[in-house]
């Protein structure tokens, strides 16, 4: 083989690794979620063990091979990435071992969640991060074996990084599960030390003696490291805050997420390809870092305006997703490959593998630090305007500092420029205005809240409705939503005999609580993951000062980890998520979802689910009916007469009658009912025969196949358009009538 053709086999098996080490954090991260709850403090727990085990590998491997004769280098990094492959392969029951040690701790000793996450994560993701951390070092040895540079393997590292994102989201996940997708994936790292063992030895590789504190280039070794840290800190600070606008108004889908994660990828990418070019013409790195700040500030009201310039009409693949991709790398692009530039030209300068592994290590920790208190500080003190001006002006100030005198000047006037332009073309986000798309035009924003994991506010429109807003969506509102919100509650209590205790999943507008505490428990819990919603509670009036009533308990937890941890019994379990094909509702939709609901209730205990017939395609509905009547065998269809939305109503075989067959809470006079008896029991369209027949035409959803989360789920929804609504309900009548036919689409 030739050193050119080895010098590519180099670079494709470098792709490949990053592809491969992506699509690992996807599995990874869901996982986690699934094992242990989502929260913005389980991410940031999860984010800091990922990238701190990388930063820990990386300065092993620098220390281990300090002084070291690697003859073939690339047999390490091949050796390194089976590692990865094969610590894949464990993660399924390593993560449901974990599972069950949350829950059974957790009974023990509430207060230790957040270090049986720890630990339980460190002890899964240690080898791997390890691995993957360590593969940094040596690449640059890699490079001097095969005539490289370490920034171009950096870039191509990270280039298919970028592929993985789109991969898994729209093509691994979908078709293989998560359990074929860690198959695949695994093949991938056996598959690249394969190709390593079976290249040529390539140049012998000579290694530096030059000391730890040698300046780097033309910094000094202080210097290189601040700098590496501050992009590190920025980066990851302006993805939080950069992606809560963009997700706000493209919805918080995977696929909405994969597109901007790519879009920063390929940014990050191209700029590893200019790291030469600038050396050669001698461009001051500082400079590009100064520029760097200054194009960060200007960009922040186009962010702003983000979902003003987003189309979301035609064909999702064909269309929609492209020119999402193109906006995003458009508008966070220029920011993002200034941004990238600084790492892999100190990477290039440096020449010893424990100087390679340290500004590694230093950017990656710094990183974490930029997520965590990107989320939890600067995105609650000061807004998305406000984070971007802080993150420009300490990026322009750390490039001034090491540029020329010249530059120095330049970059500070060009600085103000930039705080001037971004405080006049400001949109108001925050104040007069939300990222996202609400029912109406104009509204006025009552409350407005930046939390670590999610963006609430509160707008009222000209007609006096008042609405919940969660990162852009109109989540429920006081008026539109009453109906079949309190019908939630109402109904899976009026089903029980005597309802003494209930749990509702996602606390909204807090109407459905308000229609279960009208139903006479004794205690009702109220789970949701986002704890401001239950701060700005207090502005739906049509709750009734729900969270008043001294039976009602908010908890902040996610209510799949509620169910495993809790050792209390539910006579009614209730929930209303997000749209299901929002990015991690798919967990309260699987089977195994709804055995842990099953597991937590009474023998006689009754479910509620939504089935959002206006946001889902016939398949999908039938797939969330096929998989709620998996577990919950004695099932009923109800429809809301009002809002044609529907709601699945369950509980465990073995009773004596069908469910809907009577309805003991008639019996129990309660006045804020909006339908008399015989008004509600017709609204039973299918009975458990009938709900069988619609089913047939779904899939059970489950945790593996992720089937409302991956898979086109808004390209059917948007196909279909208005007709959607209907054609659900002609659906439900043809299966209540005995013959469906599910239409092409």
């Amino acid at each position: 083989m030739s050193s050119s053709q080895s010098r590519l086999a180099v670079h494709v098996m470098v792709v490949c690794a990053g592809l491969a080490a992506l699509s690992w954090e996807v599995i990874w991260q869901l996982r986690a979620s699934l094992a242990l709850g989502v929260s913005a403090q389980g991410t940031a727990i999860t984010l800091a063990t990922l990238m701190g085990g990388m930063t820990l590998g990386a300065l092993a491997m620098g220390r281990w091979l300090r002084g070291r004769t690697v003859r073939r280098p690339v047999r390490l990094y091949g050796a390194l990435e089976a590692l990865v492959g094969i610590s894949g392969l464990a993660l399924a029951p390593a993560f449901a071992a974990l599972e069950g040690v949350d829950a059974s701790l957790y009974a023990q000793s509430p207060t230790a969640g957040p270090w049986i996450h720890l630990v339980g994560i460190a002890l899964i993701l240690g080898p791997p991060t390890l691995a993957m951390g360590a593969t940094i070092p040596v690449f640059g040895l890699m490079a001097r074996q095969f005539n490289t540079s370490i920034s171009g393997l950096y870039g191509l590292n990270t280039l298919g990084a970028a592929i993985g994102t789109i991969g898994v989201a729209f093509l691994v996940l979908p078709l293989l599960g998560v359990f074929g997708s860690a198959i695949l994936v695994a093949a991938v790292d056996l598959a690249v030390c394969a190709v390593a063992f079976a290249l040529p030895e390539g140049n012998p590789v000579e290694q530096s003696t030059s000391a730890p504190s040698a300046p780097v280039g033309e910094l000094p070794a202080t210097a290189a490291m601040v700098l590496v840290a501050v992009t590190g800190f920025s980066t990851f600070a302006l993805e939080i805050a950069w992606f809560r606008a963009l997700r706000s108004a493209l919805w918080s889908t995977t696929e909405a997420f994969a597109v901007m994660l790519a879009a920063v990828l390929v940014a990050l990418a191209a700029a590893t390809r200019i790291v030469p070019y600038l050396q050669r013409e001698k461009v001051p790195l500082g400079g590009v870092l100064a520029a760097c700040g200054v194009v960060v500030v200007l960009v922040t009201p186009l962010i702003e305006r983000f979902d003003q310039l987003a189309i979301h009409h035609g064909p999702f693949y064909l269309v929609v997703v492209p020119m999402w991709f193109a906006l995003t790398l458009t508008i966070l692009g220029p920011p993002i490959f200034l941004l990238g530039v600084p790492l892999p030209w100190l990477l290039d300068r440096a020449d010893s593998p424990k100087t390679w592994s340290r500004l590694y290590a230093v950017n990656t920790i710094a990183a974490v630090f930029g997520a965590i208190g990107g989320a939890w500080v600067l995105l609650p003190l000061f807004g998305l305007v406000g984070t971007s001006c802080v993150i420009g002006a300490v990026l322009t100030i750390a490039g001034v500092a090491v540029a020329p005198g010249r530059s120095r000047v330049f970059g500070g006037g060009a600085l103000a420029i930039a705080l001037l332009v971004a405080f006049f073309a400001q949109s108001g986000v925050g104040k007069d205005r939300l990222v996202g798309r609400v029912m109406e035009d104009e509204y006025a924003l009552l409350d407005f809240r930046e939390g670590p994991d999610a963006t609430v506010a509160v707008v009222e429109y000209e007609n006096g409705d008042r609405a919940l807003v969660i990162d852009g969506f109109q989540a429920a509102s006081e008026h539109w939503s009453t109906s079949y919100m309190a019908w939630m509650g109402h109904l899976p209590m009026m089903l029980h005999p005597d309802p003494e205790s209930a749990l509702i999943i996602c606390m909204g507008t807090g109407q459905t609580t308000n229609g279960v505490r009208h139903e006479g428990p004794q205690s009702v819990d109220v789970v949701d993951i986002n704890a401001r919603v239950f701060e700005v509670a207090h502005y739906f009036d049509v709750n009734e000062g729900v969270l008043d009533d001294p039976r009602v308990t908010p908890n902040v937890m996610d209510g799949r980890a509620w169910l495993r941890r809790t050792q209390k019994t539910y006579d009614v379990v209730t929930l209303e998520p997000m749209p299901p094909f929002f990015a991690g509702v798919n967990a309260l939709y699987s089977k195994e979802f709804y055995e842990l609901a099953a597991a937590a209730m009474s023998d006689d205990g009754v479910a509620a689910q939504w089935v959002p017939f206006h946001l889902l395609s016939p398949h999908l509905s039938a797939s969330v009916a096929a998989t709620f009547q998996a577990v919950f065998d004695d099932s009923i269809l109800w429809i809301d007469p009002e809002g044609r939305t529907g709601i699945l109503l369950g509980r465990k075989a073995g009773q004596s009658t069908p469910l809907g067959a009577s309805w003991p809470g008639f019996d129990r006079p309660v006045e804020q009912r909006l339908l008399p008896p015989a008004d509600v029991a017709e609204a039973v369209r299918l009975d458990g025969e009938g709900l069988r027949r619609y089913a047939a035409m779904g899939t059970i959803i489950t945790d593996d196949n992720q089937m409302l989360a991956y898979g086109g789920v808004q390209s059917s929804m948007r196909s279909l358009e208005d007709s959607l609504l209907p054609m659900q309900l002609e659906l439900v009548e043809q299966a209540r009538n005995g013959a469906v036919t599910l239409p092409a689409h």
